[in-house]
């Protein structure tokens, strides 16, 4: 469906067949491939670097949609837009030149996103609507993939659309945590486009026919 943006998370894939799982994704119609970066540091989890995205790039044209769970992310950008990041999603948790650090994302050709963890405002991005492409709406604490949905996230969601359309940003609004088949609309309904999800893809017996199930839980705003 236009507008619905399916991003399975690699977190969640098997990595001795990291390129088959990747061709897979193409085939089930994936729109972009999500990758979580963790240091062990900002999450307690420690994850992918430049290499991962590179062998990632190799395997696919698709949009690689990085999420850097990571203190100091400013050390990580020029490494990962030439490994092949099509865009960078920072904490605002952890950014405290938070303009400056999008604006350099957008110089080195990519994308640039900010997330916020449950329990962190919409008011950390108010004064940086200009400079984002990307808003990502954490809907489970970061750092572990498989956690349930928290459900007052849904109010955020709409709170983050109805302030994107009054900026008349044109920013991606993304969600990530506990996305599957009986969340997925409400959150579509509340007006994110663009979804990440990895045990849900990575798990059905199905890819294709998941991510095309969850795309038709989405239905048309009014």
């Amino acid at each position: 469906m236009t507008g619905v943006r399916i991003a399975p998370s690699i977190l969640s894939a098997d990595f001795a067949e990291l390129g088959d799982e990747i061709a897979m994704l193409e085939r089930a119609g994936a729109d972009w491939i999500h990758v979580d970066v963790m240091d062990g540091r900002f999450v307690p989890n420690l994850t992918f670097g430049a290499k991962v995205i590179e062998t990632v790039r190799r395997r696919t044209a698709l949009p690689i949609d990085v999420h850097l769970m990571v203190v100091e992310p400013e050390r990580y950008f020029d490494d990962f837009v030439r490994a092949g990041a099509s865009g960078l999603t920072i904490h605002a948790e952890v950014s405290p030149h938070l303009n400056r650090q999008l604006v350099r994302i957008r110089e080195l050709g990519a994308a640039a996103g900010v997330a916020l963890n449950p329990a962190t405002s919409l008011s950390a991005v108010e004064e940086v609507l200009g400079e984002l492409d990307l808003l990502l709406v954490m809907t489970v604490n970061p750092g572990f993939g498989g956690q349930s949905f928290i459900r007052p996230s849904l109010g955020k969601i709409a709170r983050a659309r109805a302030m994107l359309d009054a900026a008349g940003s044109r920013a991606t609004l993304e969600v990530d945590g506990g996305i599957n088949r009986e969340t997925i609309a409400e959150c579509w309904r509340a007006g994110a486009d663009t979804f990440v999800a990895g045990n849900a893809v990575f798990t059905a017996r199905d890819p294709g026919a998941e991510i095309a199930a969850l795309r038709g839980q989405c239905v048309q705003r009014a």
